[in-house]
C-alpha cells in the first residue's frame, strides 16, 4: 500500500481535471492508482515551534484517487498519536471519524481538526504545556488504504541541570522526573540538550534525560570531564538502570504565565521568612525554572542573591559585569545553605489568573 507513483504538474495549463486531483491554484497531483496506493498523507512542515501556553497548528493533508474511492463510499478517519520516545508506544490524541470526534487524555478539551479544507487533518492544540512536545502522527483511512505523516512539536525554553539538597547523583530515574516537575519543568530530551550544547551549555556532571539516557554536555573539553584532548559534544553514558542507578537530571522549561522578581525586602531573611514573605506579598516563592526561563527567555538580571522553593540559592545574570559573573551570562548557583541563615532576599513568582 506504500508503493507510490506520483506526478507533480507545476502549471495547471497541463491539468485534464477529469482525471487529475487539484491541490491549489498552481499544483495538481496525479495519483496513479493501478499498482500504487489511492491514498497520500502529507504535512508541509516537519517541525512546527511554540512555546508553553500558547497555540500551535501540526499540519497534515490527504489527497485521494476520486475515482478509485468514488463518492464517499467509505468514511474518513483521522487519527493523531503522540510517538513516545522508543517509538515503541503512541499516545492516543485525537480521533475523528464523520460526526464522532474524540480526544484524550490531557488533550481533552485543547485540540481539534483545523478544517481548513476538505481534505485538511490539520491538528490545533491549544494551551500548550511542556508535556505537548514531541513527535506527532498523522494517520488517515480510507476503507483498505491508509498513510501517515509525523511533525515534531519544538518549544521555546531553556534546559537547566538539577541536583537536590542531598547533593549531585543522588536521583534515579523517577526521583529526576519528579525533581524537575517541583521546578516547573520536566525532564529534558536528547534533542532539547543537544539544542541547548549548540547554544553553549558545558556541564560537566552527567544527568537524565527523558528517554532513560544519562548524559552531559561539553563545549569545553578538559581533563575532569572526558579529557582534554577530546572533541565538543554531548557524552554519552548509555542507559542504566530507572530504580538503582543515581545521577543528575537535565530539566527543560518554558515561558511562564505570571511574573517573577526580586521582592525588595528591608532585612535579610531566612528561608522560612522567605516563604512568608512572598505569599505576604501575594505570591509564591520561586522555582528553579522559573528563574531560569525569566534569565533565559526574558533577559531577566539581578545581582542579588535569593532563596529559591527547594531551598537553594541563586541570582540570574544576563549582563556579565565584575562581581556578578564578569564572564558569562548565567544563573549563579550559591548553594544550599543553612535555611535558618539570615544572608538572602527572595525571589518571588505570582502567577496571572
Amino acid at each position: 500500500m506504500k508503493r507510490l507513483l506520483l506526478l507533480v504538474l507545476i502549471s495547471i495549463c497541463w491539468a485534464d481535471h477529469s482525471d487529475n486531483y487539484t491541490l491549489d491554484h498552481d499544483r495538481v497531483i496525479h495519483i496513479q492508482a493501478e499498482n500504487g496506493p489511492r491514498l497520500l498523507v502529507e504535512a508541509e512542515q516537519a517541525r512546527v515551534f511554540s512555546h508553553r501556553g500558547g497555540n500551535v497548528t501540526l499540519p497534515c493533508k490527504f489527497y485521494r484517487d476520486p475515482t478509485a474511492f468514488g463518492s464517499g463510499t467509505h468514511k474518513i478517519r483521522i487519527k493523531w498519536t503522540k510517538l513516545t520516545s522508543d517509538y515503541l508506544k503512541e499516545v492516543d490524541v485525537f480521533v475523528s471519524m464523520g460526526y464522532h470526534k474524540k480526544a484524550y487524555g490531557g488533550y481533552q478539551g485543547r485540540v481539534f481538526l483545523k478544517g481548513g479544507s476538505d481534505n485538511d487533518a490539520s491538528l490545533v492544540i491549544a494551551d500548550l504545556t511542556l508535556e505537548d512536545y514531541g513527535k506527532y502522527k498523522c494517520e488517515v483511512i480510507e476503507g483498505l488504504e491508509d498513510d501517515t505523516a509525523v511533525v515534531a512539536l519544538d518549544l521555546q525554553g531553556v534546559v537547566f541541570p538539577y541536583f537536590p539538597r542531598l547533593g549531585r547523583y543522588n536521583l534515579n530515574f523517577h526521583e529526576a522526573q519528579q525533581a524537575c516537575l517541583d521546578q516547573d519543568a520536566v525532564i529534558a530530551s536528547f534533542d532539547q540538550l543537544y539544542d541547548a550544547w549548540r547554544g553553549g551549555l558545558d556541564w560537566c556532571n552527567a544527568g537524565w534525560l527523558s528517554d532513560g539516557s544519562v548524559q552531559y554536555p561539553i563545549t569545553k573539553p578538559r581533563e575532569p570531564c572526558g579529557g582534554q584532548n577530546t572533541v565538543p559534544g554531548v557524552r554519552n553514558y548509555g542507559f542504566w538502570d530507572k530504580d538503582k542507578s543515581r545521577y543528575d537530571v537535565f530539566c527543560f522549561t518554558s515561558n511562564f504565565n505570571g511574573r517573577f522578581y526580586y521582592l525588595i525586602h528591608p532585612t535579610k531573611l531566612t528561608y522560612e521568612e522567605a516563604v512568608q514573605a512572598c505569599l505576604n506579598d501575594g505570591a509564591q516563592i520561586a522555582k528553579v525554572g522559573q528563574i531560569f526561563a525569566a534569565w533565559k527567555l526574558l533577559g531577566y538580571d539581578r545581582c542579588d542573591a535569593g532563596w529559591l522553593a527547594d531551598g537553594s540559592v541563586r541570582y540570574p545574570i544576563s549582563r556579565p559585569r565584575r562581581r556578578c559573573s564578569p564572564t558569562e551570562a548565567a544563573v549563579r548557583f550559591v548553594g544550599f545553605p543553612d535555611k535558618k541563615h539570615k544572608l538572602y532576599g527572595v525571589y518571588c513568582f505570582r502567577a496571572y489568573n
